[in-house]
């Protein structure tokens, strides 16, 4: 099975910010991507709401519903007591955790799954209770996964931002390809599921699908929104999802 492509609004939502304005509409850009072939799409509502707003989640909730109902939506951010009532009252069919800084501009590290066991168990029953597939974010690191599975998640999502950083050496960029390769296998081998995210772009995904055969999932937003400016988001969804290997 190929690996299937959500499409992250929160570039979307940023640019909508910009001026007391209705447009670019989230959910209409949302509708665009899921009819050209997206599998999902994905939020990440901040508490400060600065692109993904609050409001824009009953909205989304009900695209997916009313028009995609073989499509998922997936609500990722840091677990506070207001980011799970938000997934509790939009039931998204996947929660990723992310350990963000309510002041980051965008998340840029994973989880320490043994350090951070005792807090993460706790928020991963109760989603997990509420039917909710939970993913954790994760740093290229082999020896962190069965934490990771002992604490109850059922994916990982490798951020592959140093990957995507290394867009013009192709040599460091092999180096962490494989980082993110050993990481996966390590995964797999201990029974989690894998997902991908974090400054992916037409070129970088296909050795990364190559290398991770099993990649369940990518959320990609800032390079697939910046690729929708020239070639439109349903022809960017159909370069994303080639390069995924559909």
């Amino acid at each position: 099975m190929p690996t299937k492509l959500s499409v992250n609004l929160n570039a979307v939502a940023l640019l909508r910010n910009r001026r007391d304005l209705p447009w670019p509409s989230v959910t209409g850009l949302g509708r665009i991507a899921l009819a050209a072939g997206a599998h999902g799409l994905t939020v990440h509502p901040r508490p400060d709401e600065r692109h993904t707003r609050h409001s824009d989640l009953p909205e989304l909730r009900a695209l997916i519903d009313d028009e995609f109902p073989k499509a998922e939506f997936n609500i990722e951010g840091y677990p506070t007591e207001d980011f799970l009532a938000l997934v509790e009252k939009h039931q998204p069919e996947q929660v990723t955790l992310v350990p963000d800084d309510p002041a980051q501009a965008t998340s840029d590290h994973g989880w320490n799954f043994v350090e951070q066991a005792a807090f993460l168990a706790p928020v991963v029953k109760r989603l997990k209770k509420g039917g909710f597939r939970v993913s954790l974010f994760a740093d290229p690191d082999p020896a962190g996964v069965t934490a990771a599975r002992d604490i109850g998640a059922d994916r990982i999502e490798l951020y592959t931002g140093p990957y995507g950083g290394y867009h013009s050496d192709s040599e460091k960029a092999g180096k962490e390809l494989e980082k993110l390769g050993k990481t996966a296998d390590a995964a797999i081998a201990a029974g989690l599921e894998v997902n991908a995210g974090h400054d992916l772009v037409v070129a970088n995904l296909p050795p990364l699908v190559k290398r991770i055969p099993k990649l369940a999932e990518v959320s990609i937003g800032h390079g697939l929104t910046a690729d929708a400016l020239q070639y439109g988001m349903a022809g960017t969804v159909a370069r994303f999802l080639k390069a995924c290997g559909w």
